[in-house]
């Protein structure tokens, strides 16, 4: 199975040597690529000296046109899954393989979730989470315990559809709408860690809007996107 990781990076010049040093020592067999979404750092530089496989935006497109470049790079190139991966080292590699496992038995997609067999935290974003989760499952009958989880293995079927309508992001509303189109979910249990340099955009008043623009979004707006 031939699989890609996808790793948008906006000023990364911190993290993401660290990232890809794991990747290439510890699981060669997955090809990445690094998408430099018009970093202001030097996350351009530690690419080229390290000879990573990348591509540079000349401006900030944000996640939804770094991960759009990805997605055309994997249907370009065949290959048979795709996985959205954090650049700032909060994702673990050991877990794409069980990710994988589910894509090969059949889904369509395969997320990596902290609350398969965890609870959640009761905390403010946590609760902004459960209200994503609500809104799915009233619109699709589906419960996705971890909505907002960005790591996401999509399979060559999906990759074709999101490399090819311009409005899917990697968002829950694009999952929600997918699950309405037919597309099988499943959800494997990972622990995610903190970022250990730089600083997250998403501040708490971010989140908040965030949170309510999806809900919104899957509630509404998912009615009158395309999708496939």
């Amino acid at each position: 199975m031939k699989i890609l990781i996808i790793i948008p990076a906006y000023n990364e010049g911190e993290n993401i040597e660290r990232v890809v040093e794991n990747l290439k020592n510890n699981y060669p067999q997955y090809d990445y690529l690094i998408v430099n979404d018009g970093s202001k750092d030097n996350t351009e530089e530690v690419c080229i000296k390290n000879g990573y496989t990348f591509v540079s935006h000349p401006v900030n497109l944000g996640l939804a046109g770094a991960f759009a470049t990805g997605i055309k790079y994997a249907q370009l190139n065949k290959y048979d899954a795709a996985i959205q991966f954090d650049g700032d080292g909060q994702h673990e590699p050991k877990y794409i393989a069980d990710m994988a496992e589910r894509i090969q038995n059949g889904a369509d997609i395969s997320i990596g979730s902290r609350f398969v067999s965890e609870k959640k935290p009761k905390t403010l974003r946590m609760l902004g989470s459960n209200l994503i989760t609500t809104a799915i499952l009233l619109t699709t009958g589906k419960k996705i315990k971890d909505p907002t989880s960005g790591m996401r293995m999509y399979n060559k079927k999906i990759i074709d559809v999101l490399a090819n309508t311009l409005d899917l992001g990697p968002e829950p509303d694009t999952i929600a709408l997918l699950v309405r189109k037919g597309a099988k979910i499943e959800e494997v249990q990972v622990t995610m860690y903190e970022r250990i340099a730089g600083t997250s955009y998403l501040n708490l008043p971010r989140s908040i809007n965030y949170m309510l623009r999806m809900f919104t979004s899957i509630l509404i707006l998912q009615w009158f996107r395309k999708g496939k």
